[in-house]
């Protein structure tokens, strides 16, 4: 398959104490290889703070990586600048975790959609026509076209989110947390409409969530992320069935089960302690202080690397 987006080594390291001379650096992003292929879903899962909404911006180039290369179809993006990084923009876009913090409430629909086609200069001859089709595009309605933010739910509000990115005519999409801000029953709404969206435009799409429910129903791999490092990736029932890093054996099975009976039966990782300071990660393994198969000598010793365990499956544990 062919990789629409591949990041190598990729790494940002934030300054902590000042930018002149700071105390230190909060590794939120640490050398990171990855590569999603055109037509996909990859979900990124992992606890808040992990690093996954940095890799997504990285990915984009919204922030600036430390060091690394970011590929997108073939060209390296973190050479681009003026017009080819505006192309860039146009072909890759973001949909962020709160819509109502995303939108100008000053704005009604058809302002905020036109300065999108203003600032990119599409040549589309009858903006207000245009955009009343593209409305229908995510469930919405001609007569939306000159209310404001406040007029809407929060689903028609991410919907008008998704169709800001959409107008561009992108190619891949970072879907940050799309859904956690609504209300369950709007939520299986949007990610259908997701779903149906990248079936019929071709869209590839970063799903990043906490939700591992969503990312198995949304994504057709899974990539775990822990203390800025990707710890295991692979087919979404092979992670969600026989999960291989102890980390990912934890998030699984935190996950609720409906039904009772299996429930009660059902064992639970609990991992000791927290998770250690961004800023002063510890050696070898960044998952060794709360592993329970923590082998002395090795696991604090030497980082392990991502490997291929089974067919398409990879892991960084030394246990494999």
């Amino acid at each position: 398959m062919k990789a629409l987006v591949k990041a190598e080594r990729l790494s940002k390291y934030f300054p902590v104490g000042g930018l002149l001379r700071p105390r230190g650096y909060v590794k939120a992003v640490d050398n990171v290889d990855l590569e999603i292929y055109e037509g996909e879903t990859l979900g990124l899962v992992g606890e808040t703070g992990s690093g996954k909404t940095t890799l997504g911006r990285l990915i984009l180039r919204l922030i600036e990586p430390t060091s690394g290369k970011i590929y997108f179809d073939g060209a390296d993006v973190t050479k681009l600048s003026g017009k080819e990084l505006a192309t860039f923009r146009r072909k890759a876009q973001i949909i962020f975790q709160d819509p109502y913090m995303s939108l100008n409430p000053r704005f009604t629909v058809y302002q905020t959609l036109l300065e999108v086609i203003k600032v990119h200069k599409l040549p589309i001859q009858d903006p207000e026509e245009h955009i009343g089709k593209m409305l229908e595009l995510v469930g919405l309605e001609r007569s939306h076209l000159h209310r404001y933010p406040h007029e809407f739910s929060g689903g028609q509000r991410q919907r008008i989110a998704i169709l800001r990115a959409l107008i561009l005519e992108p190619k891949f999409l970072v879907l940050d947390e799309p859904t956690s801000a609504l209300d369950v029953s709007v939520q299986a709404q949007i990610l259908n409409m997701l779903k149906d969206l990248q079936r019929r435009l071709g869209l590839t799409y970063l799903f990043i969530s906490h939700d591992i429910g969503a990312v198995r129903y949304m994504s057709n791999r899974i990539a775990v992320m822990y203390m800025g490092k990707i710890v295991e990736i692979g087919p979404v029932d092979a992670v969600i069935k026989e999960p291989l890093h102890p980390y990912t054996q934890a998030l699984i099975s935190a996950l609720p089960v409906p039904d009772p009976k299996i429930a009660r039966s059902k064992k639970t990782v609990l991992l000791q302690g927290e998770p250690p300071s961004p800023i002063n990660p510890p050696a070898g393994c960044r998952f060794h202080p709360r592993c329970p198969y923590f082998i002395k000598g090795k696991c604090d010793v030497e980082e392990p690397q991502l490997k291929e365990v089974k067919s398409g499956h990879y892991v960084a544990c030394h246990l494999y």
